[in-house]
């Protein structure tokens, strides 16, 4: 399929499930001014691996398929991927760019500093889901409109959580290990591999993305739990049979499996530190998505050093990209990558196509997609307070 039609198709999945905005219930506009725009798009360099796959479109050199589409409207496209220090590509453009475009997975950290200098800029978009990067209370006060690709990467996320929990319980890694090296240990393995059956899985967190592997569960068996400010939807929770816990605390030692699916706040900062791993189950598997400094990263370190976390996977590092040094990579029976799951081929052709369709409206001066919308008006969205 064309990338033209590929993200068009896209566009249609995503207003079918609801993403799209109807033009009666407008109630405030962003306008864009008349005349060409400069857009930023900050996104990882793929190098040799761009020309693979025709849809990769989350990359530095394909920029989510839509360079031509605006510079057809007369629009200025800028993209890099060098986004940090003083002297870096992005900061010669933060002075008079009005639109900013970056990811999860290679975030352009947008700083109360870098809002005050950007006298020009009114919209911060994410490219996928999580706005951390971004100051959204130094946004809000400026007035910008802050909006991601809501439901972009959810099944994606999701997915990768699933085989962690799988890869962590099955004790993967180290056989993988042993075959590298040319070793056949299967004592090495087997002696803290179990069945996933059976076992108690807790998510703290259970939005779009905690619910589906509630779902992506329900068919090993498990015992499942989850902490979160609200209830699942009552016949929803029956039907996964997923227990809510309205305490985090009382909910951590009854978990032989944790998976973080909760946005980085101010309030979940540091919320796994080393008093509050201490409440877990001793041989807990943790893995988290979500984000990093949602875990208190010599904490983690310590207890997986001591025994009391028996396996740690994610994607997400504080900061992103990780630096060579950092402890994580270093750390026993970890299962660790780099920012990945959420930015999935399949994931890629949703969130390029989420993004062209917010571009098109703010030309237009139409609202976004409710749900899109991370800051408006002024205000924060409820999940970020």
């Amino acid at each position: 399929m064309a990338m033209k039609g590929v993200i068009a198709s896209a566009v249609r999945t995503l207003a079918s499930s609801g993403s799209s905005a109807s033009s009666t219930t407008f109630t405030r506009h962003l306008h864009a001014s008349a005349g060409s725009k400069k857009i930023v798009g900050v996104f990882y360099k793929a190098n040799e691996y761009a020309e693979l796959n025709p849809n990769f479109l989350g990359c530095e050199e394909r920029a989510l398929g839509i360079r031509d589409w605006l510079e057809s409207q007369g629009h200025k496209y800028i993209v890099t991927d060098d986004k940090e220090g003083p002297d870096c590509e992005l900061e010669k453009h933060i002075p008079d760019l009005h639109v900013l475009i970056s990811t999860p997975f290679h975030p352009a950290y947008v700083t109360a500093e870098r809002i005050k200098k950007a006298k020009n800029l009114q919209l911060l978009l994410t490219a996928g889901i999580g706005s951390d990067h971004i100051d959204l209370k130094a946004a809000a006060a400026a007035g910008l409109t802050v909006a991601e690709v809501t439901g972009s990467n959810v099944v994606s996320v999701a997915e990768d959580e699933l085989m962690r929990v799988l890869i962590l319980v099955r004790n993967f890694v180290p056989g993988y290990t042993q075959i590298v090296n040319g070793e056949w240990k299967v004592a090495g393995i087997a002696h803290r591999a179990y069945d996933l059956e059976g076992k108690t899985v807790g998510t703290v967190g259970a939005g779009r993305i905690g619910k589906l592997l509630l779902q992506r569960l329900k068919p090993f068996n498990c015992h499942l739990l989850y902490h979160d400010r609200f209830k699942i939807d009552p016949e929803l929770e029956q039907q996964i049979g997923a227990k809510f816990e309205e305490d985090l605390d009382a909910m951590l030692p009854k978990c032989d499996v944790i998976v973080i699916n909760t946005p980085l706040t101010e309030k979940t900062r540091g919320l796994f530190d080393k008093e509050r791993i201490a409440k877990c189950k001793k041989g807990v598997l943790i893995v988290n998505n979500a984000r990093g400094a949602i875990m208190d990263t010599q904490a983690v370190v310590d207890a997986s050093s001591s025994g009391h976390i028996a396996g740690y996977s994610g994607d997400v590092w504080n900061p992103q990209p990780a630096p060579k040094d950092h402890p994580w990579r270093y750390m026993p029976n970890h299962a660790m990558t780099p920012h990945i799951s959420g930015t999935t081929i399949d994931g890629q052709i949703r969130y390029a196509a989420g993004v062209k369709d917010m571009l098109d409206r703010y030309f237009k001066g139409e609202d976004f997609p409710a749900q899109n919308y991370i800051v408006k008006d002024g205000k924060i969205a409820s999940q970020y307070q």
